[in-house]
C-alpha cells in the first residue's frame, strides 16, 4: 500500500472513531436527561419566537438522542454504511451552520450538545462541528472502505438492539429521575457552597458614569467622575465586563414564603426564607412542583403521608412552586393538604429535580436525597427516624454513579458481544 493509501486509511479510522464516539457520547449524555434537553430546545424556541412548537420539544428531544446515539454506534460497528454515513453527513451539514448562527447571535449561552455532563461554549461547539463535518464527509466518500463488525444478516439485529437500548434508556430517565445527575443539586451537593465563587476569580466589572457639559457627553470611571463639579450633569451609568471570570454553579436559588391574607382573602408572596431553609439544622423536606396545574396527582397521598411524618418529627416541610399565588390558593382549596407553600423560579425548580412533583431532602443546605413522585419512600406505622428509614441515602453518590455506568455498559456491550459470537458461529 502506498503512503497516500496508508494516510487515507489512517484518516478514515480516526474519523470513524472520533465522529462515532462523539455521536455516541453526545446521544448518551442527553439520553441521561431527556427533560433537560427538552428544556434546552424550548429555550431556543423562546428565543426564535416559536413557542407554539413547545408540544413538539419532548418528541424532538427523544428522536434526537436516539438518532445521535444510534448513528454513533452504527459508525463504530460499521453497519449500514451507506445510510449511516449519509445521515451523519446530513446531520452535520444541518447543525454546523446552525451552531455558527448560535455562536454569532448567542441566543442561549450553553448549546446543550453534551447535556449537563460536559459544558462547552458556543464557539467551541462550532469548531467541534467543523472537525466532525470534515470527518463525516470523508466517511461518506470512503464508506466502502469501512470494515463492518457484523455480517449483513446480523447487522439488522445489532441495529434493532441499539435503537431499542437508546430509546428505553431515554424513557427510563424520562419517567424516573436520571440515573446520572450532573447538576449542582445532585445528591451529596452543598447548595450554599455551589452559590459561592471566590471574589478574586469572579467577573471583573467596571462602572461607567456618563455626564454632560455644554451639550457634550463624556464617560468617566469611579476614580475620576465629577461628583463634586456642579457644571457636569449626570446622564446615565452602565456596567462593563472587563474580564470574564468564574460563575457560581447556582445563581438564582431563592425561595419566598406564600401565605393567606385573611384581611383581603387573597394569597400573597411574603419574605425570602432561603437562608432559613439552607441553615436549618434538622432535616427539611422540599416538595417541588414547578406547576401545580400540570402536576401529576397520582401519588399526592404519599406526599401527605410524608408531610404528616415531618410534622410529627418537627421537621420543616415546604411545597415549592412557581405557580402564581392565586392559583396556589385555588389548588389548596380543592385538595386541603395543609402544606406550607413557598415560591421559587420555574427554571430553578426544573433544575433541582426532573419531576413534577418531586421530593428533596435537605440538611444544613446539603442535598441528602431526592425522589420522583413514583419512588417516594414509605414510612410505615413505626414512625422511624430518618436514619432508620429509607429517607437517608447511605451510599456514596460517586460509587452509585459508577455502579450505574457499569450496569449500562454491561447491558449495552454484552448483547452485542453475544450477537457477534452468534455471527461468527454462523459464518
Amino acid at each position: 500500500m502506498s503512503s497516500k493509501g496508508k494516510t487515507v486509511k489512517l484518516l478514515l479510522v480516526l474519523s470513524r472513531i472520533i465522529v462515532g464516539a462523539t455521536f455516541l457520547f453526545s446521544g448518551f449524555v442527553k439520553a441521561v436527561d431527556p427533560l433537560g434537553f427538552t428544556y434546552k430546545i424550548q429555550d431556543y424556541l423562546i428565543e426564535t419566537g416559536l413557542t407554539q412548537l413547545f408540544p413538539l420539544a419532548l418528541p424532538a428531544a427523544l428522536l434526537m438522542v436516539v438518532a445521535e446515539f444510534s448513528l454513533g454506534a452504527f459508525l463504530l460497528l460499521g453497519i449500514y454504511r451507506r445510510w449511516t454515513t449519509r445521515m451523519t453527513a446530513l446531520f452535520m451539514l444541518f447543525f454546523t451552520p446552525l451552531t455558527l448562527w448560535i455562536a454569532l447571535a448567542n441566543p442561549v449561552e450553553d448549546c446543550g450538545c453534551f447535556g449537563d455532563a460536559f459544558i462547552i461554549s458556543n464557539w467551541q461547539t462550532f469548531f467541534k462541528n467543523i472537525i466532525l463535518l470534515a470527518g463525516a464527509m470523508l466517511l461518506l466518500v470512503r464508506r466502502e472502505r469501512i470494515t463492518p463488525l457484523f455480517s449483513s444478516k446480523m447487522a439488522s439485529a445489532a441495529a434493532l438492539f441499539t435503537l431499542l437500548f437508546a430509546l428505553l434508556f431515554a424513557l427510563h430517565n424520562l419517567y424516573r429521575l436520571p440515573l446520572f445527575d450532573f447538576r449542582p443539586y445532585r445528591i451529596g451537593a452543598n447548595i450554599p457552597r455551589q452559590m459561592f465563587v471566590d471574589p478574586e476569580k469572579a467577573d471583573v466589572l467596571e462602572t461607567i458614569f456618563i455626564y454632560a457639559k455644554d451639550g457634550e457627553e463624556k464617560e468617566f470611571t469611579e476614580e475620576n467622575y465629577p461628583w463634586n463639579d456642579s457644571t457636569w450633569t449626570f446622564v446615565d451609568m452602565r456596567t462593563d465586563l472587563v474580564k470574564k471570570g468564574e460563575k457560581p454553579a447556582i445563581e438564582d436559588f431563592a425561595i419566598e414564603s406564600l401565605y393567606f391574607d385573611a384581611a383581603d382573602g387573597l394569597w400573597q408572596t411574603g419574605g425570602e426564607i432561603t437562608d432559613m431553609i439552607l441553615n436549618e439544622p434538622s432535616y427539611t423536606f422540599l416538595m417541588i412542583a414547578y406547576s401545580l396545574d400540570e402536576m401529576s396527582e397520582r401519588h399526592l397521598d404519599r406526599f401527605k403521608e410524608l408531610h404528616g411524618y415531618a410534622r410529627e418529627r418537627g421537621f420543616p416541610f415546604y411545597l415549592v412552586t412557581s405557580t402564581a399565588a392565586d392559583h396556589v390558593g385555588l389548588w389548596e382549596e380543592e385538595h386541603q393538604t395543609g402544606f406550607q407553600f413557598t415560591h421559587a423560579d420555574e427554571r430553578v425548580l426544573k433544575t433541582m429535580i426532573r419531576s413534577n412533583p418531586g421530593l428533596m431532602l435537605l440538611k444544613e443546605g446539603n442535598v441528602v436525597n431526592k425522589w420522583d413522585d413514583s419512588s417516594l419512600p414509605r414510612i410505615g406505622a413505626l414512625n422511624p427516624s430518618p436514619e432508620e428509614s429509607d429517607l437517608v441515602k447511605m451510599k456514596d453518590p460517586k460509587t452509585t454513579g459508577l455502579f450505574h455506568l457499569l450496569i449500562m455498559l454491561f447491558l449495552f456491550f454484552i448483547p452485542l458481544l453475544f450477537l457477534k459470537w452468534r455471527d461468527q458461529r454462523k459464518q
